[in-house]
């Protein structure tokens, strides 16, 4: 039996992997902007979810908190800077 992959809920079994498989179906979506294609987040169950609003359907990234404060942190400084 093939395995449905349009899930945006499903998560892969990685080693370390300690994010809940969370539903995301009513997740309440968040952009910066009103644009096609932006980044989206969503705070869901104490994790923050973010997908790309132009492919909803795509998996989504999960964050903890601490993961998703360095993350902004180190964007506000400019480490993921591509100039």
């Amino acid at each position: 039996m093939a395995e449905s992959t349009t899930s945006t809920t499903a998560q892969h079994a990685f080693a370390g992997w300690d994010k809940p498989d969370l539903d995301l179906s009513k997740a309440d979506w968040r952009s910066s902007s009103q644009g096609t294609g932006d980044v989206q987040i969503a705070f869901v169950e104490g994790f923050i979810a973010m997908r790309n609003g132009g492919r909803p359907e795509a998996p989504s990234l999960i964050f903890s908190p601490a993961e998703w404060r360095a993350f902004v942190v180190n964007a506000r400084e400019g480490e993921f800077d591509l100039t």
